[in-house]
């Protein structure tokens, strides 16, 4: 196949509050087209996050069911879960229950906040057939250590023989988590010197110790009860997700990448999704565009994952405009 027939790898994560990573695929995809390329491989990726229902259910296909359970702060919601694989797997997205944005700003209270909704969806993904539940976590309005979502499967009785997997989209360790996340989710200097000492506590009486291990502070220790009650296998959420995507596959049988996320810096270098497709492009001799909300990452950053061309783009408008760019560029190669 000439390599001019060959498709372009659109593979974005979501821009955080605004769009879906399927919805700014379609929209760079579109402007690909308009640039009169071949219709392009849309791969909407995720961290292990937020966005991880929408990337897989996309992808892979599947099942979205919703259920009545209880908010961070106790108050009955509508959250969905979704069923892959025919029902043998289950995936969570713990922000959908237990997540910061359910909350107004005046209600974050991290010493309130609860997982006991993403217990819930764990659950009901169980009584649903589910033998594998993944769990992705980010996006959380909890330091509970997973207290919440503990209580939750041991008042359902447990989940007999499902294996839970974790996706982590941070590396923190447990008792790192209130010092690195308690102030974004409402809590004092004096708040996270409770919130630490309370998941301290916790580490002591659970059935193992979280305590000094990598992923086990993701989500505020969700990650970590999880990992420490009911033996949960913790995976690196954005490497996970582009291997069951087929993402190296996909990329090397593209001309060219266009990855994108609502802002870039010097963390997108630090283990992010798209310092992950970067890393990976690179190594694989794929050229790599990205489309972003903004763009805060230095050229020293660019070089390093060898980025062709950044474009920022605020709405579906602009995104669609960026891919023609992009595409009118690829075309005059």
């Amino acid at each position: 196949m000439a390599v001019t027939h060959r498709p372009v790898l659109v593979a974005p994560d979501k821009f955080k509050g605004t769009f879906q990573a399927s919805e700014v695929a379609a929209a760079i995809g579109r402007g690909l087209e308009r640039a009169g390329l071949t219709a392009p491989d849309l791969c909407p990726v995720a961290d292990g996050g937020e966005g991880t229902q929408d990337a897989l259910v996309s992808a892979l296909g599947g099942e979205v069911i919703e259920e009545d359970v209880l908010d961070p702060l106790g108050r009955t919601i509508r959250a969905s879960y979704a069923l892959l694989e025919k029902g043998q797997t289950g995936l969570v997205e713990m922000a959908a229950a237990s997540g910061l944005a359910l909350l107004t700003e005046e209600e974050r209270d991290p010493q309130r906040a609860s997982t006991y909704g993403t217990g819930q969806l764990i659950c009901a993904a169980v009584d649903a057939g589910a033998s594998r539940i993944l769990v992705a976590v980010g996006g959380s309005a909890t330091v509970d250590g997973g207290a919440g979502a503990l209580q939750a499967i041991e008042d359902h009785g447990g989940i007999g023989s499902a294996r839970i997997v974790v996706l982590c989209d941070v590396r923190t360790p447990w008792e790192q988590a209130p010092q690195v996340f308690g102030p974004q989710k409402g809590a004092s200097p004096e708040g996270v010197k409770l919130l630490e000492q309370r998941l301290d506590e916790l580490a002591e009486k659970l059935p193992r110790d979280p305590r000094g291990l990598q992923m086990t502070g993701a989500a505020g220790g969700l990650s970590g009860g999880l990992w420490a009650a009911h033996d949960a296998e913790l995976q690196p959420g954005a490497p996970w997700v582009l291997d069951t995507l087929s993402f190296d596959r996909r990329m090397k049988e593209a001309r060219a990448v266009v990855t994108g996320e609502g802002r870039i810096d010097f963390q997108t270098l630090e283990g992010k999704l798209v310092g992950e497709i970067g890393t990976r492009a690179r190594q694989g001799g794929v050229p790599l565009y990205a489309v972003v909300g903004r763009d805060d990452l230095d050229d020293f950053g660019k070089r390093m994952i060898d980025l062709q061309l950044v474009l920022e783009a605020t709405d579906l408008a602009e995104m669609e405009a960026a891919g023609e760019r992009i595409g009118r560029e690829l075309a005059s190669a």
